[in-house]
């Protein structure tokens, strides 16, 4: 099944949902990167969630990113996603490995440590809003929940899964972000949590081949689902040479100057899908030329 989102309503309109199935985004991200096991669940999670925030855009440009710093030993990571269910993103120490947690589960949390999110929306303004919340878990999860609540207001649930085939490619990965509108009534606040209360894990859902829709359905039983929107979703990076080449161009004449004269092709790699580009000494003196114009 390839990887797609659902939107949704519960309650008449009082909730709205989003859930995702991402196991070959999370896979294609894994195999780009080569990232450890608990690297790959982290980094997982984080692609989810911000495909999911992604799809909550308005407009065809608007663009989401999402930036972990923390204390642990994958330093950092950060995710970009567009309206179209377009993400892409990278860890900073992708070869991370450590022992399970207390539940014998990978350590996402102790992975990343303490910190900071950062939830950046350019939407074509002077300016980009830009959130910023202290890491409660560093299970992303948990953290993007707290966000919701804090920066947006939005009481929020914002479930998150991946989980690792023995060979350590992905098996199963997406998740959901279940919102309350502010006219929620009591009633259906206390269905809902109740029907949270009874949900194991992401994980648990996907690995018994539950569906997007099959979440939504199991997590808003009982307060009338109703699907309003279906999108594909895909690790997808728009890097190409001429991208890079523009960005050569900026670094300007005396730089360039400077790589013309060590006299060997040069390599600059795109952090976001780890592709590599290289540039001989006869373009980059084209591009000088470009950028002394």
């Amino acid at each position: 099944m390839a990887d797609y989102l659902v939107r949704a309503t519960a309650a008449n309109a009082q909730i709205r949902a989003f859930a995702c199935v991402t196991r070959d985004t999370v896979e294609t991200a894994r195999k780009a990167h080569d990232t450890s096991p608990v690297v790959t669940a982290a980094l997982g999670r984080l692609l989810t969630g911000a495909a999911m925030m992604g799809s909550m855009l308005k407009g065809e440009k608007d663009l989401l990113t999402l930036q972990i710093h923390g204390s642990g030993p994958v330093k950092g990571m950060t995710v970009t996603a567009d309206s179209a269910g377009h993400v892409k993103g990278y860890a900073n120490e992708p070869q991370v490995m450590l022992p399970p947690n207390a539940k014998g589960k990978l350590d996402v949390g102790g992975a990343v440590g303490i910190g900071f999110l950062n939830v950046i929306k350019d939407m074509g303004l002077k300016e980009p809003y830009v959130g910023q919340t202290v890491l409660q878990t560093g299970e992303i999860g948990d953290d993007l929940t707290f966000y919701f609540a804090t920066s947006e207001q939005t009481p929020s649930s914002v479930g998150l899964g991946v989980l690792m085939e023995k060979d350590n490619t992905v098996k199963q990965a997406g998740g959901f972000i279940i919102q309350l509108m502010p006219f929620a009534g009591e009633d259906v606040i206390s269905a809902l949590e109740e029907n949270l209360r009874k949900v194991d894990s992401v994980t648990a859902l996907l690995d018994a081949g539950k569906s997007a829709d099959q979440i939504l359905e199991v997590i808003l039983d009982g307060l009338g689902v109703e699907f309003t929107d279906r999108m594909p979703v895909s690790f997808f990076c728009n890097c190409d040479k001429e991208r890079v080449s523009k960005a050569l161009v900026s670094v300007g004449k005396e730089e360039l100057k400077s790589m013309i004269e060590d006299g060997k092709t040069i390599e600059v790699n795109c952090h976001f899908c780890n592709t590599f580009y290289h540039f001989t000494v006869e373009e980059l003196k084209e591009l000088r030329k470009k950028a002394m114009r």
